[in-house]
């Protein structure tokens, strides 16, 4: 897949997964987040507690599964760390981190707290 076209079906696959955040009642409140650490590509809220989501994008949910990597993980933990300097609770604000896997046909397929499975 070429970088442009990479780069759009990435997009593309955040937004649907924000969509179906939102219409879940799990609003989405930042989108590419950047801090020092690394980006998060969606932030939704759930009452109280902060959701970090990984959007990963391919051809099967298995592969797009394999895109994460434990280096990626943790540039995503240092991320939210920084995100959650800013929230009331600081780093006590109830959190969770989700992977959404979307394949070639737009399913969506969510892991929650996927990092501790």
């Amino acid at each position: 897949m070429s970088g442009a076209r990479s780069y759009h079906a990435g997009f593309a696959a955040e937004e649907q997964v924000a969509q179906l955040y939102d219409r879940s009642g799990r609003v989405v409140c930042a989108r590419r987040w950047r801090g020092s650490a690394g980006e998060i590509d969606l932030i939704a809220r759930d009452g109280a507690e902060v959701i970090f989501i990984e959007v990963k994008q391919s051809k099967t949910h298995a592969q797009a599964a394999e895109h994460l990597t434990a280096r990626q993980m943790a540039r995503i933990y240092g991320a939210a760390s920084e995100f959650l300097a800013g929230e009331p609770a600081g780093q006590m604000t109830e959190v969770r981190f989700d992977v959404a896997l979307v394949d070639a046909v737009g399913r969506i397929e969510v892991l929650e707290n996927a990092y501790t499975a």
